[in-house]
């Protein structure tokens, strides 16, 4: 615990601090996927034909909008919320089939903290508990913190989306706490649940990460030999 000259604590120093670049609009690229800024003339009819594979809505429920029956008015949509740098829309596409599959973007982009969020996360059952989701959570941590070396890497979601809490547990991420009534949408109260990644705590988690997406811990249906978890927990230990 560090102390000032009136005996007051103070946090702890961070030397040579500046603010950091915004992310890139640029691809990465991985073993199983492709995280690309998104192109509504490229990914629009892409991403509309895996989301309405789905048997109903339910992936809609806790985003911002509703689910689009109409691929031209989906394209719209995302001109509209793609057009500027924050939020910063990406499509993931699928390597094998070079299709989009899903998308997320980097938003509360604070370059002067190095602070950055993940969010706008919306997975058609395509990309849903695939390599390919994981790798492209993995790289967009691998950007925010190594490329461009962020210190702190957030995830919010509605405090009743379970789905969502425990996708942050597993992908590594702290658990901060619930901010009450924060966001009225689709004329109804959310309860933002925060949730985090450090710069000291990256390390261990990239390691982590990189043992998992290795070939060789998938069997020959594609089913993992070890759990991220085990290789996380490791890591920590």
């Amino acid at each position: 615990m560090r102390h000032n000259e009136f005996g007051q604590p103070i946090g702890a120093p961070v030397d040579g601090w500046t603010a950091r670049l915004r992310p890139p609009r640029t691809p990465m690229a991985g073993r199983y996927c492709r995280v690309e800024p998104l192109d509504p003339e490229r990914h629009a009819a892409q991403l509309h034909a895996a989301n309405i594979e789905a048997p109903d809505n339910r992936q809609w429920t806790y985003l911002g909008v509703d689910g689009f029956a109409d691929v031209e008015a989906y394209r719209q949509w995302l001109g509209q919320v793609s057009a500027g740098d924050d939020p910063a829309f990406h499509a993931i596409v699928d390597a094998a089939s070079g299709q989009a599959v899903g998308v997320a973007a980097y938003l509360r982009i604070d370059p002067a903290n190095g602070v950055i969020e993940v969010g706008h996360i919306n997975y058609s059952s395509r990309l849903q508990q695939t390599r390919a989701a994981t790798e492209a959570m993995f790289m967009m941590m691998r950007r925010a913190f190594d490329e461009l070396g962020y210190r702190r890497y957030e995830w919010k979601c509605d405090s009743l989306n379970e789905p969502s809490r425990r996708a942050a547990a597993r992908l590594g991420f702290q658990f901060e706490g619930v901010f009450r009534q924060a966001i009225v949408y689709k004329e109804r109260n959310r309860d933002t649940a925060w949730f985090s990644i450090l710069d000291r705590e990256w390390p261990a988690l990239r390691g982590a990460y990189e043992q998992w997406l290795e070939p060789g811990n998938f069997d020959e249906a594609g089913r993992q030999h070890h759990s991220l978890a085990r290789f996380i927990a490791a890591a920590r230990a």
